[in-house]
């Protein structure tokens, strides 16, 4: 082959290449920007929503504190007619037992949120069934019923947090809309997070804060106008998990 001929095909070679590689950088930039919608199936062994055709929507209480604050919210879910999903830190219901069983007695769901609200990205997989398990056994003592539901604190999981639940049973549940209300303390953006762009199957994420309390009637009422129910986070799934 004469050199001319070997040039050619040696910039052949690297256009082809380039262009590969221009592609397969195309397609992450498009995954990134643009990603795909979270399956209800929990192919990645995470919960993240329901089914988007459905008239669901899930509140998702996460508890370390305020108690008087989750009383206060029962009162509200009551007046609306909804139902949440409330996830108890262990250490939490430790103090609060009656607290735990009020939740379960108004007809709402509870699962474990933890113990000791430990991440689990820095736990091995028997700290981590330890940790879920632990939170397990007290709310069974203290409310009568098995939780089969895990949100881990802070959103924080990995693949072994993912196999501890697989092993115990347990669905691994995050979230699709956070009101981020522990940390902006404003009824108005606890409000407007929770409903700006709802859609049928969502989880939405908040705790027992003042604001949050007082942007709850606000969020119900706007979900009952629009056609959506705040169901648990069971009922959710079972209708299109």
């Amino acid at each position: 082959m004469s050199e001319s001929k070997k040039k050619s095909e040696r910039r052949k070679f690297f256009i082809g290449s380039n262009l590969a590689l221009f592609a397969v950088a195309l397609f992450i930039g498009v995954v990134c920007l643009y990603p795909v919608s979270v399956a209800t199936s929990a192919g990645d062994g995470v919960y993240r929503r329901g089914a988007e055709d459905s008239d669901c929507v899930s509140l998702l209480v996460n508890v370390y504190w305020g108690t008087e604050e989750v009383y206060s919210m029962l009162d509200v879910l009551d007046e609306y007619g909804g139902k949440a999903t409330f996830f108890i830190g262990g250490a939490w219901a430790d103090d609060n037992a009656d607290c735990v069983k009020e939740i379960v007695s108004r007809g709402h769901e509870i699962g474990s949120h933890g113990y000791f609200h430990k991440d689990c990205t820095t736990l091995s997989y028997e700290e981590t069934a330890e940790e879920i398990n632990l939170s397990r056994r007290f709310l069974l003592l203290a409310a009568g019923v098995e939780v089969g539901l895990f949100a881990p604190p802070s959103g924080a999981y990995d693949q072994t947090t993912v196999q501890v639940c697989g092993d115990l049973g347990m669905k691994l549940i995050l979230w699709s809309k956070d009101t981020v209300d522990w940390r902006d303390k404003d009824a108005d953006l606890c409000y407007e997070r929770a409903t700006d762009g709802v859609s049928g199957g969502e989880f939405i994420l908040m705790h027992p804060m003042p604001a949050t309390v007082q942007a709850l009637p606000r969020i119900l009422q706007y979900y009952r106008e629009n056609g959506f129910r705040a169901v648990t986070v069971t009922e959710n799934l079972t209708y299109g998990g």
